[in-house]
Formats: C-alpha cells, sequence, structure tokens
C-alpha cells in the first residue's frame, strides 16, 4: 500500500518535470520582453549621434539638413590648426590690436587676450575652445593662414577648413569665418559637424582641450614680463553634469540659436553627436543627454 503510493508520487513528480519541460522548450516561462526603447523627442531643429568606434548611426533628426553651426565652427579651427605640418604648440603668437577691434565690432565671445602679449598655439587653443574666444580663433587664423596680408591670410586658413570637410567627403558643409561669425554661407549639418568633431577627437591634443574644464594660462606681456590671464571655464556644462563626458564645443547666436556638439565614454563604448538649433542652453544640455542616453541603451 506504502509502495503504491510512493510509486504514484514518483510518477507524478516525472509527469510535473516534464510539463515543465516542455513548458521551457517551448518558451512558456521566459521572462516577458524588455519593453522597447523610446526614440527621445528633443527641442532641437536638428540632432544626430553615433558610435564613435564604428560610425554606426544611432539617432538622427533632420540629421542632413544645412544649419548655422555658431561657434560649433570653431571644431575645425582647431583641427585645421592641429593638422599644421610640424606645428609647434609652444610657438609664440603675439596679440594684435586687430583681434581686440574684431571682438569689439562683432560683440563677440572672447579670451580677453590683451594686446602685445606673447600667447603660445597651445594656449590660443584652450582660449579658442574653452571660453570660445573669437579673438582666439582670429590669432591663429592669423598665424596659419599664408599671404602677405591679414586678409589673405584668413581668407587663406578659412579655404583650409573648406579643404578639410572636403576630405572627410562632407557635402554640406561649408565655411566662410573661422569663429562661425558667419557673412551668410557658413552651414554644416548634425551628421557632418558630428564626423568633423570625430576626426578632430583622434588628435591628442584636442581631446586634452575639449575635456578640460579650466585652464589658467601665463603669457609674456609686451614689457617681458610675465602676467598670470583670468581662468578660462570651458562653456560645455555637461563635462560637470553628465557623467563619462569628453568634449567636445558649445555654439550659439541668432541664427545658430544653440548649439552642442557633444562625446562621453561609458563601459567602453564612445557616443558622439550633435544638436544645431535648440531654444536655450538648458535645452540643447537636456538634449545632448537624452541622445546620449538612448546611444548607451541601444
Amino acid at each position: 500500500m506504502i509502495t503504491g503510493i510512493k510509486g504514484t508520487r514518483v510518477r507524478r513528480a516525472a509527469a510535473v518535470v516534464v510539463t515543465t519541460g516542455a513548458m521551457i522548450a517551448t518558451g512558456a516561462l521566459n521572462a516577458a520582453p524588455a519593453q522597447a526603447l523610446t526614440t527621445p523627442t528633443i527641442a532641437a531643429k536638428g540632432g544626430y549621434v553615433m558610435n564613435n568606434s564604428t560610425g554606426t548611426s544611432l539617432y538622427g533628426k533632420a540629421s542632413d539638413t544645412r544649419l548655422s553651426t555658431g561657434s560649433t565652427t570653431k571644431i575645425m579651427t582647431a583641427k585645421v590648426v592641429l593638422a599644421q605640418p610640424n606645428l609647434n604648440l609652444d610657438a609664440k603668437v603675439t596679440i594684435q590690436q586687430a583681434y581686440s577691434d574684431y571682438i569689439v565690432a562683432n560683440t563677440a565671445s572672447s579670451a580677453r587676450l590683451i594686446v602685445g602679449d606673447k600667447v603660445t598655439v597651445r594656449q590660443l587653443l584652450y582660449g579658442l575652445m574653452l571660453p570660445s574666444g573669437c579673438d582666439a580663433a582670429y590669432a591663429l587664423a592669423d598665424k596659419f593662414g599664408t599671404g602677405t596680408t591679414r586678409a589673405a591670410r584668413v581668407k587663406s586658413f578659412i579655404g583650409k577648413m573648406n579643404t578639410a570637410a572636403k576630405n572627410l567627403g562632407l557635402t554640406n558643409t561649408h565655411f566662410d569665418s573661422f569663429d562661425g561669425i558667419g557673412n551668410g554661407s557658413n552651414y554644416s549639418t548634425p551628421r557632418d559637424l558630428t564626423k568633423i568633431a570625430s576626426s578632430a577627437m583622434k588628435n591628442s591634443a584636442f581631446k586634452a582641450v575639449v575635456k578640460t574644464k579650466s585652464f589658467t594660462a601665463k603669457t609674456i606681456t609686451k614689457t617681458g614680463s610675465t602676467r598670470t590671464m583670468g581662468t578660462w571655464t570651458n562653456t560645455n556644462g555637461l563635462l560637470s553634469s553628465y557623467s563619462g563626458t569628453i568634449g567636445v564645443k558649445t555654439g550659439s547666436g541668432a541664427e545658430a540659436k544653440y548649439c552642442l556638439v557633444f562625446a562621453a565614454t561609458r563601459n567602453g563604448k564612445t557616443v558622439i553627436g550633435t544638436v544645431l538649433a535648440s531654444t536655450s542652453i538648458t535645452a540643447r544640455e537636456s538634449d545632448a543627454k537624452k541622445l546620449m542616453n538612448y546611444a548607451f541603451a541601444k
């Protein structure tokens, strides 16, 4: 009697095992599928983000629409400088009155360079990318353009910017200024600008500059003494508010609105992207965070 009961129990247990196995085999006990990733909504007119290692597109909104780039133009300015043959980052550049006059005439963002000071190319790159100094941009264009006049050198430098864009295979980008204060024909797209930034980030000096939150330089004055310049603070708020941020550049203007080219690395994956013509500083940072969160989750 007892044996019969035990046998019945064994048969029932076996049946449960068989049934369970069948359910597993058919996926009946599998966990519910993960919720689909929701494509983010951004305030910017255009946005794009890609995997920086593979170049795989991860998000696009008007990604090939030509828009004003504002000071994100300075990414190409820095790229052209750093591509110069036999570049000496410690070479001195004397700050000219023309650079100061340009800032005043255009009510432009400034690195507060002082006429007569001797500033290194490296320092000018920090002045270009952190406080977005248009005076630093002018100094670099004047230094690395070719020609017998300042106007010719600046024109030559802008030509180098356009050649660099062409060499990257970009067909929706054109520069008519060295700093983003355009003259009617200074534009790019979210995709193109992302590719420019990705290319620039391959340069170690560029990477070091754009991930820096603040920088203080010592320069030589026209009398030969040493002067400590005021601290330059990076306008890219993501460096302090988004973990893993490694760059790259803000931009703004009446036509450009609020722009941001961004990059971050998490768990060995680097994403890089652009938002153009957002509605405010807060909105452009929020847009960038949404796109990076989405890109890292994909």
